[in-house]
């Protein structure tokens, strides 16, 4: 007895250390096998928003494609990317349920982008932030990172800095035409980036540049009519509009009904804040001339260097141009698949250290800048683009650099 006793106690010592090292032999085989590495995208794919947000989805599919066809994640020993798409929906409660849901579902998700509209954003990253996942973003509004989050990745300049940046950019094009501005209107809906956009030009901008301030008006989307905003516009004659709305059809209200009073087609020059005004669907009830000559700031688009990737996303996808929402996410996976490659693990936390430290020298589809973040998120010196409708497209106008044709100032 005492011998198979012995025999047994001596077996169970040895079974510890024989598993280790056979664990040790079997590793060094499996990590040379491709795995999968999940990513996320959170973005609207029904309701209002639901078009920038599958546009979004263009470029991250593209991006993980180009990823996994020049061998994945090396450091991974190759391992592919595999893209998890949420829909954020069209309200803040619906964006922060599917940030739960994906939180929850994929708790081996190591980073994602998203939610397009700032105001999604807020809510989304309050609740990936809880779960330590880090999210980049290419929403505008300066809260989503003036909160003290650790794991959220701002790729775009802030609505303010935009302002900052655009404002004396349009003033000098007004004045290099002959035309020197002194009274504006503001026309903006009640979101996230737009309030933050309209807030430092109402605060300090205006002033600063010499500029009155003659209509300020405020909606909430979606709009019923726009007629009572413009007619406010007709009735003030301001040298320039500023107008704001985030959904497609509150631009072509607005737009039509200034073509309606004799304001449009560059009788009274109008200048954009983010997208909008410039995504395809504009001309599905609109005619080109009622665009042109129409100005948009936005975080990034389809320049200059980037003729292969929009010549792509025409064929595969029959785009007929390169937005924000397809170049900046496009850029946002190939970020997080830099950061992998950094981190050496497919862990999130390890991820977002690694997103806090990354340099990855000057940003080949954000304007300005580097692919490096401040202790708050934010991307170091990131610039804007200013895209203008020119004959049916809405084309990179500045910088300089990215520029596909020379601005235009079209006067009253």
């Amino acid at each position: 007895m005492k011998s198979k006793t012995s025999r047994r106690a001596v077996m169970k010592k040895l079974a510890l250390p024989m598993a280790l090292a056979l664990a040790a032999a079997v590793t060094p085989v499996q990590a040379q096998n491709p795995k999968e590495v999940k990513v996320g995208l959170l973005v609207p794919l029904s309701g209002l928003y639901a078009r920038p947000g599958s546009v979004m989805r263009m470029g991250a599919e593209m991006a993980i494609d180009h990823i996994n066809a020049a061998g994945g994640v090396k450091a991974l020993g190759g391992a592919k990317l595999k893209l998890v798409v949420l829909d954020s929906g069209d309200t803040t409660e619906k964006a922060k349920n599917a940030a739960q849901r994906m939180v929850s579902q994929e708790p081996d998700m190591v980073a994602a982008s998203g939610a397009y509209l700032s105001s999604f954003t807020l809510a989304a990253t309050e609740v990936t932030e809880r779960a330590k996942l880090p999210m980049l973003t290419l929403s505008y509004s300066d809260l989503i990172t003036s909160r003290g989050h650790k794991y959220v990745f701002q790729t775009s300049a802030t609505a303010a800095a935009q302002a900052d940046m655009a404002l004396p950019v349009m003033m000098k094009l007004a004045e290099a035409n002959g035309v020197r501005p002194k009274t504006v209107a503001i026309v903006t809906d009640n979101t996230g980036a737009s309030v933050a956009s309209v807030k430092p030009m109402r605060e300090r901008l205006l002033k600063e540049m010499g500029l009155q301030l003659v209509v300020d008006e405020t909606f909430t989307p979606p709009l019923a009519d726009a007629t009572p905003l413009i007619q406010k516009v007709r009735t003030a004659r301001p040298d320039i509009l500023f107008a704001l709305p985030t959904a497609v059809s509150d631009a072509k209200l607005l737009l039509e009904k200034l073509n309606e009073f004799g304001l449009g087609q560059g009788k009274l020059p109008t200048v954009g804040f983010g997208i909008v005004m410039a995504e395809p669907d504009m001309l599905k009830t609109m005619d080109a001339s009622q665009l042109d000559g129409l100005m948009l700031a936005v975080g990034s688009w389809g320049s200059k260097g980037h003729e292969k990737l929009i010549a792509e996303l025409k064929t595969r996808y029959n785009e007929p141009w390169m937005t924000q929402n397809a170049i900046s996410t496009y850029a946002d996976m190939w970020v997080i698949k830099d950061a992998l490659e950094n981190a050496g693990k497919a862990d999130r936390e390890a991820v977002a250290v690694a997103l806090r430290k990354i340099d990855g020298g000057p940003s080949k589809f954000y304007p300005g800048g580097r692919i490096k973040f401040d202790e708050n998120g934010r991307r170091v010196d990131a610039g804007l683009t200013i895209i203008q409708w020119q004959k049916g497209t809405p084309i990179t106008v500045y910088p300089p650099e990215l520029a596909m044709a020379p601005p235009v100032w079209n006067k009253k």
